[in-house]
Order: structure tokens, then sequence, then C-alpha cells
């Protein structure tokens, strides 16, 4: 209420404004929380820790779905959208400012004590975690406080435009600048990753870079590499902050089924002969067809090794893997003693790995796909049975055991390509890792199958690449391709989808022929 000439007139805030207000003190919050965090070296924003825990406690299928419809864009999409939810909830506690002084502070109250909750329950919380979240809350308030009170009163009893809109809209202008600038700041605050990189780059391992096998590529333009570069080999993990770990500082605990407990360091690792091998890595969430695969060298020590230092107890079964990241799968110990190149492996193509893809050590295990074996930061091994534990992906639907499925898919022609009548060149990728590949089949126009050839390859733990000769007419066309795995299997035409073990059934494209 206030005076005016005489008469006393309700005084009133236009919602808008009071909404603006709020977004703008929200989204200054989560700039100083974000700057703060990187500064301080903290594990990750207060909007990636509540972000962790929506992927955490989302439901398997509704992940597939999801990732289905944005692609591997889930966790940009993922971080956008809460952040959009704390402006929103800013907002709202700006209108709610207009009616009671405590009712924002309730919005700010859940706000806080949900971020708070987000980061108690993510590894590696520490007394800094809570730090840039405090900050951030406090700037809230505080702005909030500030811009609500700046915003333009209305008289509704006169024609007059708001009081003081000159004033809020630069307060509200000069916060939100400040806001971002402080915001895109904090991308430089970041020692401590930009450490871990600079270590990675500069350390120099005992492995050797891999030499591909002869006839390994069939000279077919359009094919992916045999070996897949690093920086463009599919990356498929739960990670929404990459944990920033130093070499130095690294453990691997193995415990559990065991005569002696083991805790190994980067450098133990280093002092052991390193094995070297080729294996092809496969995301059970391949679809047919799908690109989520590929072949790369790789150095480290043998898990066999390791396991055998600790003495497994003959009645264990599994290997409960951990991440830096609390991320968890089983792998079967036979999986990891029978011989096959099952490494701790610390380098990638030659080169230590990349943060994203493990650094400084992740699992790589042929056979297996990698819900069920590739753990990626691994800190953990314990030595257990398989009813005794539920890793990440069994909880949310997902087989226990994943060994990969004999598979195969068309690179040339893509889907809907036109090309040329006549003696047409096919080819692409088949893989039936540590079983093998005996032959490749495609089909035309479902007329009979013709083999193709097969190029080279080191062993069964590796992808093959295939090309065939076709005589086509013009017109429009469907091509099929089918594998035969040396276990003598054939791929099944049945569809199947990823859930729970991974996808089945022919990779077919249509093309045109002119």
């Amino acid at each position: 209420m206030s005076e005016h000439g005489g008469v006393t007139t309700e005084v009133r805030r236009s919602r808008w404004y009071l909404a603006l207000a709020g977004a703008i003190a929200g989204g200054a919050g989560v700039a100083v929380a974000h700057a703060l965090t990187n500064l301080l070296n903290a594990r990750a924003t207060p909007i990636q820790s509540v972000a962790e825990v929506v992927i955490a406690i989302t439901p398997g299928p509704v992940a597939e779905l999801l990732i289905g419809l944005v692609g591997r864009n889930d966790k940009p999409i993922l971080v956008a959208g809460v952040t959009l939810a704390v402006l929103g909830l800013g907002a709202l506690a700006g209108v709610l400012s207009a009616r009671s002084r405590v009712l924002p502070n309730l919005v700010f109250l859940a706000m806080f004590v949900l971020a708070f909750v987000a980061a108690l329950v993510r590894p590696g919380f520490t007394a800094v975690s809570v730090l840039p979240l405090a900050a951030g809350a406090v700037t809230w308030v505080v702005l909030l406080a500030v811009l609500v009170d700046a915003v333009p009163e209305e008289r509704p009893a006169e024609a007059e435009r708001p009081v003081g809109s000159r004033r809020f809209v630069l307060l509200a202008g000069a916060t939100t600048v400040l806001a971002i600038g402080v915001g895109v700041s904090g991308r430089f605050f970041g020692r401590s990753r930009r450490a871990i990189e600079t270590t990675r780059r500069l350390l120099r391992l005992p492995a050797t870079r891999g030499v591909a096998p002869a006839g390994a590529e069939v000279g077919l333009a359009g094919l992916t590499p045999w070996r897949v570069p690093n920086n463009a080999f599919y990356r498929i993990d739960t990670a929404l902050v990459l944990p920033a770990i130093d070499p130095t500082e690294w453990r691997l605990r193995v415990h559990g089924m065991v005569d002696r407990e083991v805790t190994l360091t980067y450098q133990d690792l280093l002092d052991t002969e390193l094995t070297e091998a080729w294996v092809t890595l496969c995301c059970v969430s391949n679809e047919v067809g799908g690109d989520l695969i590929g072949n790369a060298w790789w150095s480290g020590v043998r898990i066999a090794d390791v396991l055998a230092r600790a003495g497994v107890s003959p009645d264990a079964d599994a290997v409960k893997q951990t991440s830096a990241d609390g991320w968890t799968c089983g792998t079967p110990i036979e999986a990891l003693t029978d011989g096959r190149d099952a490494l701790l492996a610390v380098a990638m193509n030659g080169r230590p790995l990349p943060v994203d893809h493990g650094f400084p050590v992740r699992m790589v295990v042929p056979g297996l796909y990698g819900f069920v074996s590739a753990t990626k930061w691994v800190v953990d091994l314990e030595v257990t049975r398989f009813d005794k534990f539920t890793a990440y992906w069994t909880e949310r639907g997902w087989s226990a055991q994943g060994p990969v499925k004999t598979q195969s898919r068309i690179e040339v022609p893509r889907n809907r390509d036109e090309v040329a009548s006549g003696r047409v060149r096919v080819g692409g990728q088949a893989w039936a890792q540590h079983t093998g590949i005996e032959r490749v089949e495609v089909r035309l126009d479902g007329n009979a199958w013709a083999e193709a050839v097969l190029g080279g390859v080191p062993s069964t733990d590796t992808w093959v690449q295939w090309s065939a000769t076709l005589d086509v007419p013009p017109g429009d066309h469907t091509l099929a391709v089918r594998a035969t795995d040396k276990s003598g299997y054939t791929q099944t035409a049945a569809i199947a989808d990823v859930v729970p073990d991974g996808a089945t059934g022919w990779h077919t494209i249509g093309f045109t022929a002119s």
C-alpha cells in the first residue's frame, strides 16, 4: 500500500517483471556455482550433480527411448533441461515474492536441498562440493531481493507507465551480463582438468602403436577404417562429468572372494610387461547396422595375472567392476581368465587413454558387450558371485551377462544412395568377437546369397571388412547382409531390440541404380 495525492492505493508489480527478476537471479546463482566449482576443482557443479541423479534413477527402457530420440546429445540436453528447470523455479519464486517473502524462500529451500542431496549421494563428495552450492544459493537469494525491490510498481488507478522501469532494466541487464561473464570465465578456472590433460599428453608409455595386418583393409572407399582413430571412436557411458584422475593417485583395489587383497598403482602397471592386442569393442545399444562399435590397438596388463596375484576362490564366478564415478558392471571370471586378451588397458592406439575413454586405466574384454565388461576409470575389482550383486544396467532391465552377438553391416552403398548401374562393389564390416567370422554373404533384391571377400585379421577378437561385386540393373534395389561365425552360427533374420542383451536381424538397405 502507498499514498499518492492523499489517496491510499495498492502497489502492484508486474508478474512478468517478477518472473524475469527471479529467472535472472537463478541464472546468476547457477553461473556463480559453475565458476566456483571450476575454481575450487570440485567434482561437479550443482546442475551436473542433479543431472547425474536423473541419469541414475531413469529406468533403462526410458533411457533407451530418450537416447533413440536425441541420440548422443542426451547429456547436453539433460544439463540444459535441468538449467531451464532452475530458471523456471527462479521465475516462480519471483512471482511468489509479490504475495509473501516466505514462499520464495520455500522454493529456494527445496532447490537447495535437492542439489545438496544430489551432490551428497554422488562419488567424490567432499566439503568443497558444498561451497559452490552455498555461493550460488546466497547469490540467488540476495539478487532476488534486490531485483524484486527494483521491479517497477504498477498503479492500476492511473494511466501512468510503471514507476522505476528504467532502474529495473539497467539492474537486470547488468546482472545478466555479469552472470554470463562469470559463467563463461568459469571454463578457464578448471586447473585440475587441464592439469590431468597435460599430464596425459606428456606421459611416455612402454606401448607401441600397432601395425594393422596386411589385407585388413579391402580397399573400398567409404568404409570405416579397420583401425578407428581415438578421436572417432564411439563413446557411450553414463558419466556426465568425466572423472579427472591423477595417475599418481590412481589405485585399483582387488578384493572379495580372494586369498589376499591386492592394491595396484599406475606405476605398478607400467612396471609390468604390457600385453598388446587388437580388440573390437561394441556397445549393447548398437542397433542392427549401427555405429556403436570400433576397433583399436590396446596396451595393458592381463587381468588374469592380477587375479592370480589375489588368488581367486573356486566358488567365485564374477568380478564386479566399479568406476571412479560409481558405475558398476559384472563380468564372468571365465572371460577374464580363459586366455583371451582381457586387459587393464593404459593405452589406446599407442597413446595414453583419452580421458573420455577411461584415462588412466580401463577394462577391455574381447567378446563381451561393454555394459558387462568395459569399465572406464576403473578403481575396484571385487571377486564375487552373480547371485550376490546387481550391476548398474542389470538393475535397469538388461541381462546380467552379455556375450557379443554375431553381426554385420553394410557401409557402401549407404541407405538411399544413388549408384551407377552395372558392376557395383559393395562392402562393410562383420564381427563376432572371440569367435571370429567365417564368411559374409550379401543378397540383392531377395535373390540368392553371394559370398563376399573378407579382409585379413590378426585374431578372432576383431571385426573384419568385407566386399562383394554385384551386377546391378537400373532401378530401385534392396541389399541385405548376413555373417556366419567360426562356430557355424549364421545370423538370424529375426529382429530383436537391443534390450536386454543386444539386437539381432539382417542389416538391409535400399538404394537406386541409374
